[in-house]
């Protein structure tokens, strides 16, 4: 069953598990804005006869095996216009030009990697199609990456195919869209950005986007059709760990060596707001960043299961950016990253009226915390008078923070996700990595100084 604009999520999802004709009984209109004596009457007029006709028209039957297409097989043939437009007609690009994935572009991305062109890396949900070397490179040429990104969008791959990543759930109409995290001796051999405007400057936006087309086109989700955000999604967002973080850095906390160059990825549906705390007469800059964080959290949208416990609790996460400044105030102040998400774990309260409203009307359950208590899925200060606090929660766990941007600005993010958990890997480097990475920046200088000479002739 599902509702009015999931159908095709639904045949697409159920396609993909190998039943190409799964009935389906679709509920007419957006469910969530229906009173209960609207919904029982759509029930009893539309969704009841799809339901009994679904059950009765005979068994749904696996579909035919689908045969891989040849990789190296032309899909298209013209001049760089035309093949971008035929790739923006077939989706399989995000709607901006690409650069064509030829041959002799995927064999120099190959060079690259010392795996096998179509090994198996990952299986990616939904389509549940093979990520490979070869697939994967030619979606990172697509979006304009270099030979030497392939490594890390590799590590990508078999991140997004973890159960931990829980790709699957990514279709969320909430907007949920993947940020990676590059950490380690990469992060400068590729000259990742760490700094002012890091998501917006070369390389980490073609590879982010790369990221994207990955998405769209090997694990399968299609705008509008198994891709479902109400308001779309921004491009996926790559990012670097600043230098000068006086903590350490992620990776670290997810159980990986300082010094291994990693990507860790996971999921936001904002980028948004990111205010800026000032010291003032009565309370230090540390203390304002501190408590502007605990206001950050109790804004966002899936607030109503951030208190969650027990075997309903859904998987959320919010990270926390924090530019170089604001992390040094925080630790000249005596705080760790650790004590940063235990204040917050501590002081991120609001008004059980309040959550009880969130609770109510925003979440699909339609219910109320005192019930939420009594079926175990909230703690029991969820049951107490209307007027009191409490924590929205339900650990230090859920906090991730990354020290990143410019290094002279006092600004904060936190960016929500739902579904998911910050899953980490590492690259696996060719045996020849630093050979190749010096071959490459002699090409680049070369190509630069014929650009100069071109230049200076003219």
């Amino acid at each position: 069953m599902t509702t009015t604009g999931f159908s095709a999520l639904a045949r697409f999802t159920a396609k993909a598990g190998g039943v190409p004709d799964l009935r389906i009984a679709e509920y007419p209109g957006p469910l969530g804005i229906h009173d209960a004596a609207q919904i029982e009457r759509n029930i009893g007029q539309a969704l009841i006869d799809q339901i009994v006709d679904g059950l009765t028209r005979g068994h749904a039957s696996a579909g035919e095996i689908m045969r891989a297409p040849d990789p190296r097989s032309i899909v298209f043939s013209g001049t760089a216009e035309e093949v971008s437009r035929h790739f923006i007609e077939q989706e399989w690009s995000d709607g901006l030009p690409v650069v064509a994935p030829t041959i002799e572009r995927v064999e120099a991305f190959l060079k690259y990697t010392d795996r096998d062109p179509h090994e198996r890396i990952a299986v990616l949900p939904s389509a549940n199609l093979q990520a490979t070397p070869w697939n994967v490179a030619v979606n990172a040429i697509m979006a304009g990456c270099l030979p030497a990104h392939l490594p890390l969008l590799l590590a990508v791959v078999e991140a997004l195919g973890e159960e931990r990543c829980s790709l699957n759930n990514i279709g969320s109409s909430s907007g949920i869209f993947p940020y990676v995290l590059v950490g380690g001796p990469i992060v400068d051999q590729l000259g990742i950005q760490r700094g002012p405007q890091l998501v917006s400057r070369n390389p980490n936006p073609a590879i982010g986007r790369a990221v994207g087309l990955i998405v769209r086109n090997i694990a399968g989700f299609r705008p509008g059709a198994s891709y479902m955000g109400t308001f779309g999604y921004p491009l996926a967002v790559v990012l670097a760990e600043q230098k000068e973080s006086p903590w350490p850095p992620l990776q670290v906390t997810q159980g990986r060596p300082a010094e291994e160059s990693t990507v860790t990825v996971g999921v936001t549906n904002n980028w948004g707001s990111s205010p800026s705390p000032y010291a003032t007469a009565d309370k230090s800059g540390a203390q304002v960043a501190l408590e502007l964080l605990c206001r950050e959290v109790v804004k966002k949208t899936r607030l109503f299961n951030f208190p969650a416990i027990g075997p309903e609790a859904e998987k959320i996460m919010l990270t926390l950016l924090l530019s170089p400044p604001v992390a040094k105030s925080l630790a000249d102040a005596g705080y760790s990253s650790t004590d940063v998400k235990r204040y917050i774990h501590a002081h991120a309260t609001m008004r059980l009226e309040d959550y009880d409203w969130v609770l109510r009307y925003t979440a699909t359950m339609r219910t109320n915390a005192k019930e939420r208590v009594d079926a175990g899925s909230l703690p029991p200060e969820f049951a107490g008078p209307p007027d009191s606090r409490v924590r929205v929660l339900s650990s230090p766990d859920l906090l991730h923070i990354i020290v990143c941007g410019d290094p002279h600005r006092n600004r904060v993010m936190v960016m929500e996700g739902g579904h998911t958990q910050p899953t980490t890997k590492a690259v696996r480097l060719p045996a020849n990595w630093i050979d190749l990475l010096h071959a490459g920046s002699q090409r680049v200088a070369q190509a630069d100084s014929g650009r100069r000479t071109n230049g200076s002739d003219s």
